[in-house]
């Protein structure tokens, strides 16, 4: 389904080897647009299977960098057993006066008799005046559903009846949930499960999603049985969004460049921030695990899908 043109100097952001941090691999950015920038949140790891920290750049027009930190802005906690192997695809949600992030939180706890590599989903915020200044003033680290399988976190951007709302991924499945407090969760209800072929494996977020009159739009991947990552598009419901009331049968975008099948993990196009300028929305996407794309289509491209 051709719906998005990737821009024709992608990709926007790889890694820099002076850097140690963001030497091997920069990719799977969280996105916000304020203040007339598009600043992006993204993951970088300075070797194969090393720590990953995130960093910051930002754009005025959505394509090139205008600005790029040379440090992490955030990074594992020193002693923090559930983040002791790195802070991973962070998503941001745009809340009052805060910015959330959740992001994937890789640890090892002890068991009875060993020790277990953990996957869960760690949330915490800063405020928009502190974020914009670049003062790294993060609140306090959360840890929805600790120690259970889970990642691929974001926030709805408002709430639900008085309760913030939580996507997040129990493979194979996409969840939502609900808290009146940002730490406990409840009434978890699947709302997505694989369907198609190019779903075979599992299903997870990608964006926040973005309010528009149809409906949420939600952006999300499916993982086939050849571990191709692409990207599909459904519609939630505006007042009940754990009710899906469109869904693509196709990916919207799929590994076709060099760069996307080519890489430190072929053949993957995976997103973790989404933006509206305008009436144009620009998905920022990693490709093949080690840069950084963008794709933009007319809002009123993805709007037209759901009349067919």
């Amino acid at each position: 389904m051709k719906i998005f043109d990737r821009y024709k100097n992608n990709p926007i952001l790889m890694p820099i080897k002076e850097h140690p941090w963001e030497a091997f691999m920069v990719y799977n950015c969280g996105a916000i647009y304020k203040n007339g920038k598009v600043y992006l949140i993204y993951r970088a790891q300075g070797e194969k299977g090393g720590v990953s920290r995130f960093g910051l750049a930002s754009s005025k027009d959505g394509f090139h960098i205008d600005e790029r930190l040379p440090d992490p802005i955030y990074a594992p906690e020193p002693g923090n057993e559930f983040e002791l192997y790195g802070c991973e695809d962070p998503r941001l949600t745009l809340l009052g006066d805060r910015i959330y992030m959740c992001y994937s939180a890789i640890g090892e706890l002890s068991q009875m008799t060993s020790y277990a590599k953990t996957i869960q989903v760690g949330m915490t915020s800063i405020s928009v005046q502190d974020f914009l200044v670049s003062k790294w003033n993060w609140g306090k680290r959360i840890y929805p559903l600790p120690r259970v399988d889970n990642k691929n976190a974001c926030l709805l951007p408002e709430k639900i009846n008085g309760k913030y709302v939580m996507f997040h991924r129990l493979p194979p499945h996409i969840w939502i949930s609900y808290s009146d407090d940002l730490e406990h969760w409840g009434g978890l209800k699947i709302l997505m499960s694989p369907q198609k072929e190019w779903e075979y494996f599992k299903v997870g977020l990608g964006p926040s999603p973005i309010k528009t009159e149809k409906g949420w739009l939600f952006i999300y991947h499916g993982v086939d049985n050849k571990l191709r990552y692409r990207l599909g598009l459904a519609f939630l419901d505006l007042a009940d969004p754990s009710k899906v009331i469109w869904r693509s049968s196709e990916p919207i975008l799929e590994p076709e460049e060099e760069f996307e099948k080519k890489g430190v993990i072929p053949n993957v196009v995976y997103s973790c921030g989404a933006v509206v300028i305008g009436e144009k929305l620009f998905i920022y996407y990693g490709a093949a695990d080690t840069v950084i794309c963008v794709a933009t289509t007319k809002l009123s491209n993805l709007l037209s899908l759901i009349k067919r």
